[in-house]
């Protein structure tokens, strides 16, 4: 029987291999078992407890809390091969299941976030798995295969499917040991789940094959009727298999069961119906200007419902417009959490929930309900300094703007902006 063999993964998992050529000739996990991360309280370019600086409030880095690696089996199909009939054969399976890739929100991958964190989890485990979007679906079903010699065999393609759940580092002020403070990147608060998977392999087993325990061979391999009824007098072709048709039925079961949670966890955290009346804030009596540091434009809220936040100027005009109260305010482990209600229209800032998991979605004002795309984490540069990085509950993104001009949107960004344009000034007024 011929090797099995590889085909490389589409995307940029190839470059994060070669990168971490090092890392990659470790043996990689097969074991379907959760596991803590080498990366563990490390990210591309951050690690916690590491310096940062004001320019990085408002950015922040994938930290992969748990990993789990699965072989998992694609495509299958039972086949019985007869002395007549060897030699190379092109066989068409069927799907047994189906991978997308997914980070968080996203039903597919979306941002520098995403990118940077599945590169870093494939790093970690020494595997050239998928960075970017795609599924097992798009993969060819044939699997051509030179059969030797008579017998039962199942074709199969399949991979490791990497599953795990991450965080993020953030830049925050932290308290020395001498009560002063400093600028460190520390474990953010907000937290979410990824599916990739790695180098797609093809192959076929016979069940009287020894193969390696754990690996997607042996996966294939479960998947035969092996007993001696399954093949007695089989003509030449396709051999159904009961294993093999239980699994597929289960792992559509478990898909839909996903899909189903996703769209509930969805419908919890969409906003309330407009309302006349706002929810009963506990608002600060203080009220504040968020402003790009150094300049006069600061956080407007629109008058128009269909309207965005916008970069503006403070002028008699602005009929507070530009002002903001903090509502609901709570601290831990010194990351401040908080409703931004605006005194100007009476509503707070929020990502509208059809647009939660864009790159680049504009910052609104709605009708405060205080659900979690209404609330944002603040994070603070050390005290005497009013600057401030800004991030929502919900999706995790930081806020920020493409450039400094008049009327130009707030927006939601998932790695923050790289040149240090989603640091502000929150100015008390």
């Amino acid at each position: 029987m011929r090797r099995t063999r590889t085909r490389l993964g589409r995307g940029l998992g190839a470059i994060v291999a070669t990168a971490t050529a090092a890392v990659a000739m470790a043996a990689p996990q097969a074991a379907a078992a959760p596991a803590e991360s080498d990366a563990g309280r490390q990210a591309a370019g951050a690690e916690a407890g590491q310096a940062c600086t004001v320019a990085d409030l408002g950015k922040r880095h994938p930290l992969v809390r748990t990993t789990e690696v699965s072989p998992t089996i694609t495509h299958f199909k039972g086949w019985y091969v007869t002395e007549g009939t060897t030699g190379s054969q092109t066989v068409t399976t069927s799907t047994q299941t189906t991978i997308s890739v997914s980070v968080g929100l996203n039903g597919t991958v979306q941002g520098s976030f995403a990118v940077e964190l599945l590169g870093t989890v494939g790093a970690s485990l020494g595997l050239n798995v998928q960075v970017t979007y795609t599924s097992t679906s798009s993969v060819s079903n044939s699997v051509s295969w030179n059969f030797m010699q008579p017998g039962y065999y199942g074709l199969y393609k399949g991979t490791k499917k990497v599953t795990g759940t991450y965080g993020s580092l953030n830049c925050n002020r932290v308290q020395q040991g001498d009560g002063s403070y400093a600028l460190k990147w520390v474990e953010g608060p907000d937290s979410g789940s990824f599916t990739t998977y790695a180098t797609m392999e093809e192959g076929a087993v016979r069940c009287e094959d020894t193969v390696p325990a754990n690996s997607i061979m042996a996966k294939a391999k479960t998947l035969l009727d092996c007993g001696a009824a399954a093949t007695a007098g089989h003509a030449a072709g396709p051999v159904p298999s009961a294993k093999a048709e239980k699994a597929a039925k289960a792992a559509a079961a478990r898909d839909t069961a996903g899909n189903d949670a996703e769209a509930t966890a969805s419908a919890k955290s969409a906003p309330a119906a407009a309302s006349a009346t706002r929810a009963a804030l506990n608002c600060s009596a203080d009220a504040y200007k968020i402003a790009v540091p150094g300049k006069p434009l600061s956080w407007g809220a629109p008058l128009l419902a269909d309207d965005g936040v916008r970069l503006r100027p403070s002028t008699i005009f602005s009929a507070h417009l530009d002002h903001w109260r903090l509502c609901d305010v709570t601290e831990n482990n010194g990351v401040l959490e908080a409703t931004l209600w605006n005194w100007g229209n009476g509503g707070c800032a929020a990502i509208a929930q059809p647009n939660a998991a864009d790159e680049r979605a504009v910052l609104r004002t709605v009708a405060c309900t205080e659900d979690d795309l209404q609330r944002f984490y603040i994070y603070r540069d050390v005290p005497g300094s009013a600057k401030i990085g800004v991030q929502n509950k919900h999706t995790g993104y930081m806020i920020g703007h493409d450039r400094y001009a008049d009327g130009e949107f707030l927006r939601q960004y998932s790695s923050g902006r790289p040149d240090g344009t989603g640091t502000y000034d929150l100015l008390k007024v």
